[in-house]
């Protein structure tokens, strides 16, 4: 006679997993492969997270984290969607590659937000994480020096602007929305003629991931994230989760990364997943629950996406004349 598994609410957040700027990249490496074949150079990981990564790999995909590493080619070399400092394209068109730019058109909005302060004589405050590749990318629009990061509130009492009444700031799209009102605030409060964006620089997957988060975590006894540890957007809704009470937190990469033991006694689990993982994910941890629990799952949503970005026009052009793609208004891929 078999053992009776006990019970398992999860609680499945929606929206989550891919947004429409990790799409596009995805979708990128994946034609620039079928239309001028492998190897196809990446330079950083396309998105953070290592099963896409491994997946690209798989296909011909080579990754570098410079151009340096790149020999003498004309297959196409591909920017990362979180976006590289001005000083990478210059390098590509010096060394004649082909390179398609696969950066989060969200992304591309806030470098052009950078530039534009920076025309009016602004100086830029840039709210994000350093050493974040998007971080990195946006500074990188300007001189060096120019942008000014804060990553706390107390970094904003540490700022010494040289026109306390000519600022400007813009922020890294993955982050925190609470944390960053709160820094956005307390800038505010110290440089009262500071300007802002006109329409927030925290793109609208990592909002409603978050925010779905925060309706579902309180009802769960643990909250499970799907995702990179190196990714931004992940990490942030790790810590989204465990602030709406939520007696345990995790991110975790897949299923095998699951502690069982230290789940302890449980009858809920909320799941979801950063924007840079998969669905297949997903699937595989609710797979292992079921594993081990009787498994009911009910599907919360707090919003719709249907953004879709468009593939860089002469990928879409090259794919095209290679029979990849067919040609129409939105160019769908040869079945």
């Amino acid at each position: 006679m078999s053992e009776t598994k006990p019970p398992l609410e999860i609680l499945l957040c929606a929206p989550r997993g891919f947004c429409a700027g990790v799409d596009r990249a995805i979708q990128i490496v994946d034609l620039a492969l079928q239309t001028f074949g492998a190897p196809v150079y990446v330079r950083h990981e396309i998105v953070h997270n290592k099963y896409v990564v491994e997946s690209l790999k798989a296909k011909g995909a080579v990754f570098v984290e410079e151009l340096d590493e790149i020999p003498q080619t004309e297959q196409p070399v591909i920017f990362s969607a979180h976006g590289v400092p001005k000083s990478v394209p210059a390098a590509a068109k010096a060394n004649n590659f082909f390179y398609l730019d696969a950066t989060c058109p969200l992304v591309s909005k806030v470098h052009k937000e950078a530039m534009l302060h920076d025309r009016r004589g602004h100086e830029v405050v840039l709210i994000g994480h350093a050493g974040h590749p998007e971080v990195i990318g946006t500074m990188g629009q300007l001189a060096d020096n120019v942008v000014k990061l804060i990553e706390t509130v107390e970094d904003v009492a540490s700022l010494e602007p040289k026109d306390p009444d000519n600022l400007a700031w813009i922020t890294q799209t993955t982050l925190s929305v609470d944390d960053t009102a709160g820094i956005v605030e307390a800038l505010k409060a110290r440089f009262p003629n500071i300007q802002g964006p006109n329409k927030d620089d925290i793109c609208y997957a990592t909002t409603n991931r978050q925010e779905a988060v925060k309706t579902v975590a309180p009802r769960a006894d643990v909250m499970i994230v799907v995702g990179a540890p190196n990714s931004s957007n992940s990490k942030r809704l790790r810590e989204v989760g465990e602030r709406a009470g939520c007696r345990q937190s995790l991110l975790l990469q897949r299923a095998a990364d699951i502690d069982w033991d230290s789940l302890g006694d449980i009858s809920s689990v909320a799941i979801t997943a950063g924007a840079s993982a998969p669905e297949i994910l997903v699937e595989e941890v609710i797979d292992a629950f079921s594993e081990r629990y009787e498994v009911s799952v009910e599907v919360i949503r707090i919003a719709n996406e249907d953004m879709v970005f468009n593939i860089p026009r002469e990928l879409r052009e090259a794919a095209i004349a290679a029979g990849v793609l067919e040609e129409g208004p939105r160019a769908e891929p040869v079945r």
